[in-house]
């Protein structure tokens, strides 16, 4: 969460000249309800199996970057559904500047809780290990310009594809 992976995935696609997905998104266009409104009426597992589904299409496509929901790893399909995929980015940000970019949305229901820094700690240490183990390329994106992330990415994915640089 607040790693910037819509913003930082939409530069790499236009840098790409690939089609960009949103996971979150398209889960929200499929079910024409944000994904608040999932987790209350479905919880996080229905939520799970919704996301499971959509990465599984979105993993189909060719010349596509797809920004997944930070929780993608926490399900053992996903991560098989991951690891049979292309080029895999993990968008490493502190906890602290998690919560400094999350702190105000009220669309995020995992952290609606007391203590939403502890919660950013723990999904982190829950998490990242999945991230490391998956990812092809790993970018720090704590006080970097997105556009800079995008290009770097866009470079990393030039190279493992073997692609010519045509921008």
């Amino acid at each position: 969460m607040g790693t910037g992976k819509t913003t930082i995935g939409r530069l790499t696609a236009s840098e790409l000249g690939w089609l960009f997905v949103d996971t979150d998104k398209e889960i929200e266009a499929r079910c024409g309800a944000d994904i608040p409104w999932i987790f209350d009426v479905e919880g996080e597992a229905g939520f799970r199996a919704r996301e499971t589904a959509v990465l599984a299409e979105m993993l189909s496509r060719e010349q596509v970057v797809i920004a997944t929901g930070g929780g993608v790893v926490s399900q053992p399909r996903n991560r098989e559904l991951l690891e049979q995929a292309g080029h895999i980015v993990y968008l490493h940000t502190s906890a602290e500047q998690q919560y400094e970019r999350t702190r105000q949305d009220t669309r995020r229901p995992l952290l609606q809780t007391a203590d939403p820094l502890k919660t950013l700690r723990r999904l982190m240490a829950e998490r990242e290990p999945h991230y490391r183990a998956l990812a092809n390329f790993t970018v720090d994106t704590d006080r970097k310009r997105p556009r800079t992330v995008a290009k770097d990415i866009a470079g990393s994915v030039r190279l493992h594809f073997n692609m010519s640089c045509s921008a």
